[in-house]
């Protein structure tokens, strides 16, 4: 693991508690914004101006917002605050991926990720503390659920990872182009707050990101799948993980409310039937003996045939009692070449940032879990052989 070199509170300044009194301007989208500007009795329009000082400028400090007048700077000060997680901790990987851990109200801990490419940087995302899920082959589920982020706590990721990568002398090159809500949590089952912060990354006023730079990934909470069509424009990806209900059931406990038929019927929606080229995401981590079998991959282009689908095939990252294995390279090779052969999109992801604990479901932060879900895995769930 390499050492990161930024002194972390030097960069941001640590902020004291958040008064129970004021809002926290980080937890409003634009048209929020603006209507709480309206309860002040200001024009619209300095919404649009404090947006840019937050998101253009990386400004934290409402003095330092210099377009408004000492006036309003003053009644914001009186009325609201900028409130931004607490940096406990950052890593970075030999392989130039960051991770950090963000201290939240309450004492409990998120961890961000981001992930530099050649053409791209992306960036990963909590929505939750902890999980609300129970997905088994998660480090993040298994450390519970606390509670949802709010808005601010979301975008605060986005807003902190910007100032560190900059102020770090190794990573400062480095630029997020796109963003994955694929952190710790579901983030379809936080929804007002997450569509609040996407608006934020889409927002021109905000960060300005493409649509389709911006994805939201769910195990697949249906009834929200089909509300954020209707509320934000991102792209999809969908946690499928087995081409069948029994397996997926064991896999992802969700698949027992709402199993593959009716999932299959929502992505379809999602996709829709006119002009614009949607396509989902499918995500598939790959576990030895589980679900990495020739009979699997046939299945799963059986499920796909004919739908607009990539599906990436993403590497099980190993964490404590989690009784499962990776599959081998030969077991990943023989499984893409099936779906290959079927005209079935697929590609399969690189580890990254394994080493300081940063890749694909190995995020874990520090949860204070109300579900105590810990005391369950007494034994790995699928038996000591897998």
């Amino acid at each position: 693991m390499c050492p990161n070199p930024l002194d972390l509170n030097k960069a941001i300044a640590i902020h004291p508690a958040p008064r129970s009194d004021t809002a926290n301007l980080l937890d409003f989208d634009r048209a929020g914004l603006r209507d709480y500007f309206e309860t002040l009795d200001e024009k619209p329009f300095r919404a649009d101006q404090v947006l840019k000082w937050l998101y253009h400028h990386g400004i934290s400090n409402i003095d330092d917002m210099t377009t408004l007048s000492v006036t309003l700077r003053e009644k914001l000060k009186e009325k609201a605050e900028i409130y931004l997680p607490e940096v406990e901790s950052g890593h970075l990987s030999e392989d130039g991926t960051s991770k950090w851990t963000f201290r939240l109200r309450g004492g409990n801990g998120i961890e961000t990720v981001f992930i530099p490419e050649t053409n791209r940087g992306t960036l990963c995302v909590s929505s939750q503390i902890g999980c609300a899920l129970d997905c088994s082959f998660c480090a993040t589920g298994r450390q519970g659920f606390n509670r949802n982020l709010t808005t601010g706590e979301i975008i605060g990721q986005v807003w902190l990872a910007t100032k560190l990568l900059a102020e770090n002398p190794a990573t400062q090159n480095h630029r997020i182009t796109n963003v994955v809500m694929m952190g710790m949590g579901e983030p379809l089952l936080n929804f007002k707050q997450l569509v609040r912060a996407l608006n934020l990354m889409l927002d021109d006023n905000g960060y300005g990101l493409s649509k389709r730079r911006v994805t939201v990934s769910t195990s697949g909470v249906l009834p929200a799948m089909d509300k954020l069509k209707e509320a934000v424009d991102v792209s999809l990806a969908v946690s499928l993980h087995a081409p069948n209900d029994e397996l997926r059931t064991q896999l992802v406990p969700l698949n027992e409310k709402y199993p593959i038929k009716e999932l299959m019927a929502a992505c379809q929606r999602w996709v829709g039937t006119g002009d614009r080229k949607r396509h989902i995401l499918f995500e598939y981590v790959m576990l030895e003996g589980v679900n990495d079998q020739p009979q699997h991959a046939r299945e799963l282009v059986k499920l796909l045939k004919g739908f607009p689908a990539k599906v990436n095939l993403i590497p099980f990252n190993p964490f404590p009692m989690s009784g499962y294995k990776r599959s081998s390279a030969t077991s990943v090779e023989r499984f893409w070449k099936i779906l290959n052969e079927n005209r079935i999109v697929a590609t399969r992801r690189k580890t990254r940032g394994d080493d300081i604990e940063a890749a694909c479901g190995q995020l874990a932060g520090q949860v204070n879990d109300r579900s105590k879900r810990e005391l369950k895995f007494v034994k790995p769930r699928f038996g000591e052989n897998l």
